[in-house]
């Protein structure tokens, strides 16, 4: 079999190269960076075992509100992209003149990048001389007026909006891929025996997009563990640490020079990323050996 090959194995060494000089090694080169008290303030760097993982779960440090943070803004964005883009895809998947239209301007936010997203919503949320409350005070509804990115009782709920808005078109675009993937015939045959859309949708279309749906969450909650652009942009992580996620906080160790808590913050993260990515990926495959 080794005889019929195509390519020789070692045409993948170059890339297998990169892999390890691009990313094994910084992740090895993190770990053990992470066992130290290197900070930017001494040039010896010591072996200090497990001091720094110790300090994550002292009460008077943020880093617990760093990974609460991050699991709640995971979990809403999840929520809120998957409910919202499994909506607008059985909307614009029905037969519409402008269908799309509205699929080009639903999804036109995924082309933005984080940086200019965050510096928009920053200035439409500014307390003063946004758009937002500008608009509610025009309107009449001056009592509406919030302080959207420094009041702790919004500024959560705006970032989840904000990132909402911008994420849900990626999310429609592979739910109407899954629905016009399933024959038109199941459905059909559903009309002739009467079942109304809910019941089609519960019946037909949720079943047949389980893969979809894996899909989805994967996708969100890797990159939701993952957030920093629209957070640091919008927040930095504020007011106080009320908005802070773990790489928000790896950013301001880095930024004050305590390297070795930097670096921890981010081995935590990576090891539970591949840790959940683990099980989802086997819970897949679980799924599609069922089917």
């Amino acid at each position: 079999m080794n005889a019929k090959k195509i390519y020789p194995l070692y045409f993948s060494y170059g890339a297998l190269g990169l892999y390890f000089a691009l990313f094994f090694f910084p992740c090895m080169l993190g770990l053990f960076y992470s066992f130290t008290d290197w900070n930017s303030f001494r040039p010896e760097i010591n072996f200090i075992g497990l001091d720094n993982f110790r300090n994550l779960f002292k009460d008077n440090t943020p880093y617990l509100l760093y990974f609460g943070n991050t699991v709640k803004f995971t979990f809403l964005t999840t929520v809120w992209k998957t409910a919202i883009g499994f909506g607008l895809a059985l909307l614009f998947t029905r037969r519409s003149r402008f269908a799309n239209l509205h699929r080009m301007v639903i999804f036109s936010p995924q082309v933005l990048s984080f940086l200019i997203v965050g510096l928009v919503f920053r200035s439409l949320m500014h307390p003063s001389t946004g758009f937002v409350n500008l608009a509610l005070q025009g309107l009449g509804l001056g009592a509406l007026r919030q302080n959207w990115l420094t009041d702790l009782h919004w500024v959560f709920k705006t970032i989840i909006a904000v990132d909402t808005w911008k994420g849900v078109g990626y999310v429609m675009v592979v739910f109407i891929a899954g629905i016009q993937a399933i024959p038109a015939s199941y459905h059909e045959a559903a009309i002739v025996d009467g079942a109304t859309f809910p019941q089609r949708v519960a019946m037909i279309s949720i079943p047949m997009l389980v893969p979809s749906f894996m899909v989805v969450t994967v996708l969100n909650l890797t990159y939701g563990f993952r957030v920093f652009d629209i957070i640091y942009v919008l927040t930095n992580g504020g007011p106080g640490y009320a908005t802070g996620v773990v790489n928000t906080g790896v950013f301001k160790e880095f930024s004050k020079g305590d390297y070795g808590m930097g670096t921890t913050l981010s081995t935590v993260l990576f090891l539970f990323i591949t840790s959940i990515s683990y099980f989802i990926i086997r819970s897949m495959r679980t799924k599609e050996v069922e089917a």
